[in-house]
């Protein structure tokens, strides 16, 4: 098995938001800020090359589907459709994935899937089956108001129609057997976090729960998270699993690092020491 981050279009969001009530003279020191209160953020993918020949996709970032007007809105620096292009520079096609799992819809998560603006929409990655938390599913058809502006609903109708999509809510499914699933509520309903078996220990893509390093402290949640004080409990609950595996966490908006081990000091505080992929 060959792990590979892959990044797809980077992003600017406002600290704040990305911050909840962390107050900004607390965040500011961890990050880098721009005249606008605006932080760099990756949209990053992992791909796993299996022993069988596979390509599995874990997430697919925020791509390039944005209509100009949201595209600034939203921050996304880069003009074309960097995930394909980053997977190109691996000898990867579009119709060389097999598999996409997807921790959540929220855009800057699944929107990679979409092409580039202008473009015919569709789904791309035409020979994957789509791998989706069925419990995220069902509530992102009728997502609370708060959270509407994550989903795109293109993309709902487009997975609908695939038949290409399998939903998930058990642990295991025989399609991806080296993957334990685990399921959080506190940043979206469903949250569909994958552990990835590997003889060095475990390497969990740990999406939204933790999105990177300056959010592994236990009480640093987001203004986006929909229940922060169940997000900080999960947080908790997940760390001490995966001490226990000697586990990484893999990140996916870190602008910085892809991946790491986690720790806990003498205090009994949790933290990353950044490492490469296995």
């Amino acid at each position: 098995m060959k792990l590979f981050a892959v990044e797809s279009n980077s992003q600017r969001l406002d600290g704040g938001s990305m911050f909840g009530n962390a107050p900004k003279a607390m965040w500011s020191k961890w990050v880098n800020v721009d005249e606008q209160n605006r932080i760099p953020l990756a949209t990053r993918a992992l791909l796993v090359k299996t022993d069988d020949n596979r390509n599995i996709l874990f997430e697919t970032g925020i791509g390039g589907f944005f209509e100009p007007k949201l595209k600034e809105r939203y921050g996304v620096v880069e003009e074309e459709h960097m995930l394909l292009k980053n997977l190109h520079e691996l000898n990867i096609d579009e119709a060389d994935i097999d598999a996409v799992v997807l921790s959540h819809l929220h855009f800057d998560h699944a929107g990679g899937i979409l092409p580039s603006y202008g473009e015919t929409p569709r789904l791309l990655f035409p020979n994957a089956k789509i791998y989706l938390g069925k419990q995220h599913w069902l509530q992102a058809k009728h997502p609370h108001m708060r959270e509407r502006a994550s989903y795109i609903p293109l993309l709902y109708d487009l997975l609908a129609e695939s038949n290409r999509l399998v939903l998930i809510d058990e642990p295991h499914h025989p399609d991806l057997d080296f993957v334990t699933f685990h399921f959080s509520n506190g940043h979206t309903i469903g949250l569909m976090m994958s552990e990835i078996a590997h003889d060095d220990g475990p390497i969990l893509f740990i999406t939204d729960l933790v999105p990177g390093m300056a959010w592994v402290h236990l009480p640093i949640t987001m203004g986006y998270d929909r229940f922060s004080e169940e997000k900080i409990d999960e947080k908790k609950k997940t760390y001490e699993y995966l001490l226990k595996k000697n586990g990484r966490v893999f990140f996916t908006h870190d602008p910085e690092t892809a991946c790491g081990i986690l720790r806990q000091d003498e205090k009994g505080k949790f933290f990353v020491e950044a490492s490469p992929l296995p």
